[in-house]
């Protein structure tokens, strides 16, 4: 901990940066910015994807074992032109012996994600490809500098693309299988080809430089003229101003990352399936928790051992997260967490699954794509769309770094001597494996608090009761189960409409609960399915609703129980639920700067870090945990340790996420590709000062980061650090009120839903700050939040 004149200093310090970052570079933020992926008509890259959990999430979840029907009918098309099958189409796709049904052609109210399967995917997007291909030269022939003329026929372009092409990289993320993989990768090439004839279309970025110069600009809206802004600002960056040589270049350098990044992907899906342990001997599984314990069991019998128990066993350990964890946290046999864990920080790093050549070419690639562009790293690239620059990125972090590196380093000499005082032979001796597994320990002696034997209090019923209410009284909406509305890809997928005060409907959204390893990709997050929209309105007059999805990796129910949670795991639906509602719960009509969509990236996480404050509210929090079997409500006193235990090693998980972002910067900084370091050399470095203990010599951990090899977190990781501040300040106004003031916090949550919520990227993220907060952020909250300050008496 630091003394007080200290903690003073640190605060200065981060207010300065703040504030001088954002005053800086938000002249030069006005680009669309959608999740993982920039989402711009010209955008060359990936079509905007979902948006995933920070790598300090050591568990995911969602979902609830309740199934209630709706038969309620809904007028919502993703068809902006109708059906895109045409006589010539289907004459030239021979592909398909029924183009015709094809479902991904189909003028759909909810994408049909039951019937799309490999087989239609190579001629589905040859089709619709083939027609907007079509679509753009009309457009190009007829462009007029007028809103009408070019804003509308391109969105309907884009969005068409991104809603089918959406479906089937949706698909391959959570039901994976060796065809899908192979028809996306056999039209991938082909559809960014058309992303990059779109992005690079001269009469489209003359018209948008047309409106920019014409005498109606100043009457246009402020949304409107971020979108115009943006949109050039993007083209710019995709190229096209480049020379037809260097244009080629560019052009191949982009199909190449895609290639690459999806290889990462699958790459880092197949080592973590791959490795399988199976375990015989009961004292081998000493530790581990009944939950666990009955995970292994129903792993192993459906790897064909029909008799597995989870008394008896045999039980399968997977590195999938929730059996990862659980042996990391509680597995008594030292070994047994040694072997897991070096299993888990070298996966993708050896024989045909090895990620090391693939993020060598990913970095020389984005460094050539920079030079092209005339920016010295591909880090600037990243930033010139960004609230923050490079420098202002680093200082945040170093300065943060500072803040966290004295109370990580005794957070390992408490580990140490707790260790020690319980007669460990490793204690002089903790390394990675130990350190899980000790935290836990001196978590349940210091706090008194077994995670594991919390599980029954927080049943996923429950806790999402208490999320959907929690949402009624902040934001004033009401969420209602519309399962059989929609078509699902997984019996375990729950839909939900989401009501405004009137109980007219404004959005709607899927649930992907549980960890399916065999085809399912790890982590949590959200993403967009459609946004709202004026353009794509289905009966011309009111827009188009959003809506979302949610996909997480929770451990499943076992038995006739229903899924019991960690702590970790409620923050984590709360994490991703505050993403969802600021895509769904947005009142901007202009469909490219609606929702999530135009933020400045290291704004975003802005409403899911602050809903994850409220796990940690007493109402919030009482209201959820109930004991699945007896309806006993948490004992006020496991409240009371919940909230002591907040902190607990806070500057070690701090310590942690500022290595990534760090990391991630370096490699896009100072890296050189095919120079004398590798990038594990760089890792090394950076670990030097962002961790106490240093990585294994093997650790491979780089070969799995999948934010930033294939995300859209390249020199972005900073950001969950950056949005961190801004979140943190925004839930001080609801302690500012009072949060045992009902009408304050009601008052203070609508001011929020209009505000951070409804005004989407149609106004920058600093201005709409500005208008919640009534001043421009300070980073007093996270630090108090975090320990470094001092907390209210008043929780």
């Amino acid at each position: 901990m630091f003394e007080m004149d200290k903690r003073a200093a640190v605060g200065a310090l981060l207010i300065a940066n703040m504030l001088m970052a954002t005053r800086f570079t938000l002249s030069r933020s006005i680009h669309p910015l959608l999740k993982r992926t920039p989402y711009s008509v010209f955008s060359a890259k990936q079509l905007p994807k979902s948006h995933p959990c920070p790598l300090w999430s050591s568990s995911f979840s969602f979902c609830l074992d309740i199934h209630h029907k709706s038969t309620t009918p809904l007028s919502l098309s993703y068809s902006s032109f109708g059906s895109f099958v045409s006589a010539s189409s289907m004459a030239t796709t021979a592909l398909d012996e029924n183009i015709e049904a094809n479902p991904l052609l189909q003028d759909f109210d909810f994408p049909p994600f039951d019937a799309v399967e490999a087989k239609h995917v190579r001629p589905g997007i040859r089709t619709l490809l083939k027609k907007l291909e079509g679509n753009l030269a009309e457009l190009e022939r007829t462009v007029e500098p007028s809103w009408p003329k070019l804003l509308e026929p391109l969105e309907k372009i884009v969005d068409r693309l991104y809603v089918v092409w959406g479906i089937v990289s949706h698909l391959k993320s959570v039901k994976d299988n060796t065809e899908l993989r192979s028809a996306i990768e056999d039209v991938q090439p082909e559809k960014v080809k058309f992303q990059l004839r779109l992005g690079q279309s001269k009469p489209i970025y003359n018209a948008f430089k047309a409106i920019q110069e014409s005498p109606d600009w100043k009457v246009l809206s402020e949304a409107r003229k971020r979108i115009v802004e943006s949109q050039i600002k993007e083209a710019v960056l995709n190229g096209v101003s480049l020379e037809d040589d260097k244009r080629e270049q560019f052009n191949k350098i982009e199909q190449e990352l895609e290639r690459l990044s999806h290889k990462f992907e699958e790459n880092v899906l197949d080592a973590t399936k791959k490795f399988e342990k199976l375990i015989t001997e009961k004292k081998l599984v000493e530790g581990l928790p009944a939950t666990a314990l009955e995970l292994a069991a129903q792993t192993a019998v459906s790897k064909g051992h029909e008799n597995a128990n989870a008394e008896n066993g045999p039980w399968v350990i997977t590195l999938d997260a929730p059996s990862f964890m659980a042996v990391a946290q509680h597995a008594r046999n030292r070994s047994l967490r040694e072997e897991v864990y070096r299993a888990y920080v070298s996966r993708a790093s050896t024989g045909d699954l090895d990620n090391t050549g693939i993020i060598d070419q990913i970095l020389k690639l984005r460094l050539e794509k920079a030079k092209l562009l005339n920016y010295n790293n591909y880090a600037e690239v990243s930033m010139a769309t960004k609230m923050a620059t490079v420098d202002k990125a680093e200082e945040l972090l170093e300065k943060l770094r500072l803040a966290s590196w004295d109370a990580a380093v005794q957070d390992i000499e408490d580990l140490k001597k707790f260790s020690k005082s319980q007669g460990a032979l490793e204690a002089d001796d903790l390394t990675h494996w130990d350190i899980s597994f000790w935290s836990e320990r001196l978590r349940e002696s210091k706090f008194d608090i077994n995670e594991e034997a919390l599980r029954p209090f927080f049943s996923l019923p429950k806790v999402m009761d208490g999320l959907f209410n929690l949402a009624k009284k902040l934001f004033g909406i009401e969420i209602e189960p519309a399962d059989g509305l929609a078509p699902v890809w997984n019996n375990d997928v729950r839909f939900f409409r989401v009501k405004d005060s009137s109980g007219s409907a404004v959005a709607y959204f899927y649930f992907d609960p549980y960890s399916r390893p065999s085809e399912k990709k790890q982590g949590a997050w959200m993403g967009e399915v459609v946004s709202r929209s004026r353009v794509l309105s289905r009966n011309g007059t009111s827009a188009r609703l959003p809506v979302a999805h949610m996909v997480c990796n929770q451990t499943p129910p076992v038995g006739n129980k229903p899924s019991l949670m960690t702590f970790r795991e409620v923050e984590t639906v709360f994490h991703e639920f505050g993403h969802a509602l600021q895509h769904m719960l947005t009142k901007q009509d202009e469909g490219l700067v609606s929702g999530i969509r135009g933020i400045e990236w290291d704004a975003v996480e802005l409403p899911s870090q602050f809903m994850e404050n409220w796990c940690y509210h007493r109402e919030t929090l009482m209201g959820i945990a109930k004991h699945f079997e007896t309806g006993e409500s948490l004992p006020e006193d496991v409240y009371l340790k919940l909230v002591a235990a907040r902190n607990f090693r806070a500057g070690s998980l701090s310590l942690r996420q500022i290595k990534f972002a760090t990391v991630d910067l370096e490699l896009h900084t100072k890296y050189i590709p095919g120079g004398p370091d590798s990038v594990y050399d760089v890792d090394r470095r950076v670990s030097e000062r962002t961790q106490v203990i240093p990585p294994l010599p093997e650790d491979r951990f780089l070969c799995s980061f999948s934010h930033i090899f294939a995300g859209g977190y390249a020199a972005g990781y900073y950001s969950y650090k950056w949005a961190e501040v801004l979140s943190a300040d925004a839930f001080s106004a609801f302690e500012d009120a009072g949060l045992d003031d009902s009408k304050a916090v009601k008052e203070t949550g609508n001011k929020f839903r209009e505000t951070v919520l409804a005004l989407g990227g149609g106004k920058p993220p600093l201005q709409v700050f500005v208008e919640f907060r009534g001043r421009e952020p300070s980073p007093d909250a996270l630090l108090r939040h975090n320990g470094l300050l001092p907390v209210p008496a008043t929780s």
